[in-house]
Order: structure tokens, then C-alpha cells, then sequence
């Protein structure tokens, strides 16, 4: 059998942008799946790195930068990390996100999110009492959650009798951080670890219900922003390092390694969904008419974004996305001075895999822009339609085989507000989303 791995090791091999990738088989040809492979330096046999098998038998040897994003430290904290920096610099524009909230949800009242920050805990209790086979036996399991539990509730409620954050509705001071949104996020992560291995639809399910319930804080006009990421960053670090402390503790009983590995093909059709959510920075003016002059200042989007890939360089797909931005008019800023922007645009998407885990990317849009009535205080700006065009640039790392981060910027040539004013409305947004790739 050993023979048989070298021989397929050194005849299947194969090496590219300084990545070796092959296939173990046995005797019959038979992929071999979870097996262990090493690779030596030639001259001095030092060890270099090692890699396994999938359920197909392929392997590869992956480059410096995927070797590190595969470390254990990278995967605990690729996405809680980012999470709780982002709701810290989100701060500053919690205002500009209520007010999508207030535009297009005043009247939002459902307590669902009471429920479904528990919907992710509740279908991993019923699938383990249910016979399914999980990544842990039952005492590591509550082990781990527990750990996690723990963590999770101590860091929300210091950090709520600290900060002194006033919610939204002004009810009370207890704002930063969301604990419906870390528990969501703490509860989807233990439903993941144990049993994403069975299905990625499982992991996309979780993550959706701890989405739903952080967007729910918010359209409830409980929580900004900045309290919603900060939960769900806090409640993802508290799950990985509350397994983390279950594994240093019972090691290797009771737990089963299948869930533990991930396959990457650097040349998959790299098609997703996700949450698109950044800051626009402004990059122009012009007059509304003869007695206003019309800048902007700063502002937020939010919205949804996916793309179908025919190869791994080219696909097609679209964005949605709702905007609130404040204005400068006649040199004078006003909080009340906002506009909003809807538009839906499709086009043309790009992608060229820089490894197995990092893409950079590229689109270009064409779409329709509405302008609600937009009033300020000494005049009304009535509706409006236009064509818009838009293009971009990204970075994404895939965490997973089905879950990934992308970092963005898009620039959008938009028409002005006012009918009157003939010139175009230049438009930068800056932000990051999480996805789902298929």
C-alpha cells in the first residue's frame, strides 16, 4: 500500500504557481480519503509541510499565505476579530444606519428575535437526542458549550454595565453589545461545529437565523449597528475558544476529526451570495438649482450581492442595495440634510484565484437608481429615476468550502437628484460582507 501511495504521489503529482496538488489512490485505483501526506526538502530531507486527503483523495500542498490562513489561530478568529473591529468603526455612523431603519421601517414591530437567537441551540439538541452523529460526544458537547455559554454571557453583560450605551428608543442604557445577537451567533456556531460536516446548508441556515435576528434588533429600534456586530463577533469568539478549551481538556476522547477539514480547489467556480454592507465617501457635488449647492458628506449602504460564475474567471450577477447619506447644502451641514438612494444593478462579475483561499475580483454594473421626495428645510425635491453604471474591486478570502469574507470597493456614476441639475453624482463605497459561496 505504501509503494502504491509513492508511485501515485510521484506520477500524479502536479505543480503549479508554486503549488503541488495530487491524488492518493490505492491498488485498485480507489481514492483514499484522509490520508496522511508529507512532503520533504530533496537535498537534506527536512520536513517542509504536511497535508491530507479529501473524500475524493486529492491533496495539495498549499502556499505560505494559505498555510497560514489555515492555522488554528487564524480560523478562531478570521471572522469574530473583524466582527467586533468593525461594530467599533461602525460607531460613528450608527446615525446614518438608523436612519435606513426609520425610512423604510418606522412602524417594525415583531419580537421574533426573542426566539430565534435560541433556533440554532434547539436544532442541534433535537438532532443529537435524534440519533444524528455529531463532532463530539454528548459530555464533550456540553462541555464545550457550556464553555461557551459562559464566556459569551460574562463579556456581553460587563461590557453593557460599563459602556452606558443609550438604546435607540432611549429605553434604557444597556445598548453595546447586542446579547440577542451574540447568543444567535454564539448558538449558530455550536450547530456548525457539530454538525456543518453533515450538509453547508446546514452552517448557511444557522448563520441566516443569527443574521435575521441581529437585523431584527435594529428594525425593532433596539440596537445600532455597532451593538449588532460587536454581539455577533463576540459570540463567535466565545464558541471557538469555549471548544477550544473543551479540546485541551478531553484531547482526542469523544470527538470525531471528519469535522475538522475543509477541501479548497483554487480553480472552483468561485459563484456566492452576501451581505453587502459599507460606507460611501463622498466625491462630488452640484446644484440643485440657482439658490442651493448640493455636496455630500458621509453616509451608509446596506444590501445584498451574488453573482453566478460560468468558469473561474467570469460570471454573471447583480446588487441590491439602500443607501442614507447626509448632505452639505450651501457649505452648511445639517443632521437633517439626508437623502436616500435605491438601486438594483447587474452586469458582469470577475474573479482570478490568487490560491486556493484568496480571490481578488473585479465588476462592472448597469442598473436603475429611485430617489425618494427628499425634503429639506427650505424646499422639496420631488422623486426621481435614473441609469446608473458602477464598478469595483474586492478581496476574498474563503474561511470554508462555503463561507468567506470579501473586502470591497465600489465606485457608482449616479444621476443628480434634481432634474434641473444636468450633472452626475460620483459615488465611493467602502465596506465588507460575508458570503456564501455555492
Amino acid at each position: 500500500m505504501l509503494s502504491c501511495f509513492c508511485w501515485q504521489l510521484l506520477h500524479g503529482a502536479d505543480t503549479k504557481d508554486n503549488e503541488i496538488t495530487g491524488l492518493i489512490a490505492d491498488e485498485r485505483l480507489r481514492p483514499v480519503e484522509f490520508a496522511d501526506v508529507a512532503l520533504f526538502r530533496a537535498a537534506d530531507s527536512v520536513f517542509v509541510t504536511g497535508s491530507v486527503s479529501d473524500a475524493k483523495g486529492r491533496f495539495s500542498f498549499e502556499k505560505f499565505i494559505d498555510r497560514l490562513a489555515s492555522s488554528q489561530a487564524f480560523r478562531m478568529t478570521y471572522i469574530g476579530v473583524p466582527l467586533v473591529a468593525g461594530g467599533l468603526l461602525v460607531k460613528s455612523e450608527d446615525d446614518h444606519f438608523r436612519s435606513l431603519r426609520n425610512d423604510y421601517l418606522p412602524q417594525f414591530r415583531y419580537h421574533a428575535d426573542d426566539y430565534l437567537q435560541y433556533l440554532p441551540a434547539a436544532v442541534m439538541l433535537g438532532m443529537k437526542i435524534g440519533g444524528v452523529e455529531s463532532r463530539s460526544s454528548w459530555g464533550r458537547m456540553l462541555a464545550s458549550d457550556a464553555f461557551s455559554a459562559l464566556l459569551m454571557g460574562s463579556v456581553v453583560n460587563t461590557l453593557k454595565q460599563t459602556t452606558h450605551v443609550t438604546r435607540p428608543d432611549g429605553s434604557n442604557s444597556h445598548s453595546f453589545p447586542s446579547g440577542h445577537t451574540a447568543t444567535a451567533f454564539m448558538t449558530a456556531t455550536m450547530l456548525t461545529k457539530e454538525y456543518g460536516h453533515k450538509s453547508p446548508w446546514i452552517g448557511i441556515g444557522a448563520y441566516s437565523v443569527a443574521t435575521a435576528t441581529g437585523l431584527m434588533r435594529m428594525a425593532n429600534n433596539k440596537h445600532w449597528l455597532s451593538d449588532v456586530l460587536t454581539g455577533a463577533g463576540i459570540g463567535i469568539l466565545s464558541t471557538e475558544t469555549g471548544y477550544y478549551l473543551a479540546d485541551l481538556i478531553f484531547k482526542e476522547k469523544g470527538i470525531k476529526h471528519f469535522a475538522d477539514y475543509d477541501t479548497f480547489d483554487r480553480w472552483d467556480k468561485p459563484s456566492f451570495l452576501s451581505l453587502y454592507v459599507g460606507f460611501n465617501i463622498p466625491l462630488s457635488g452640484y446644484d440643485i438649482d440657482e439658490q442651493h449647492e448640493f455636496s455630500t458628506s458621509s453616509g451608509s449602504t446596506a444590501g445584498i450581492e451574488g453573482a453566478w460564475f460560468l468558469n473561474p474567471y467570469v460570471g454573471l450577477g447583480g446588487r441590491f442595495t439602500a443607501s442614507s447619506t447626509s448632505v452639505i447644502v450651501n457649505n452648511e451641514k445639517a443632521e437633517a440634510n439626508t437623502f436616500d438612494a435605491i438601486s438594483v444593478c447587474g452586469g458582469g462579475y470577475f474573479s482570478y484565484p490568487l490560491s486556493s483561499r484568496f480571490l481578488i475580483g473585479s465588476k462592472l454594473l448597469g442598473g436603475y437608481v429611485h430617489y425618494p421626495q427628499w425634503k429639506l428645510s427650505d424646499m422639496t425635491v420631488p422623486r426621481r429615476d435614473g441609469f446608473c453604471v458602477g464598478s469595483g474591486v474586492s478581496l476574498t478570502f474563503r474561511a470554508t468550502e462555503h463561507y468567506g469574507m470579501k473586502l470591497f470597493l465600489d465606485y457608482d456614476l449616479m444621476p443628480s437628484h434634481s432634474k434641473k441639475s444636468g450633472e452626475w453624482m460620483h459615488t465611493l463605497v467602502a465596506g465588507s460582507s460575508f458570503m456564501i459561496s455555492f
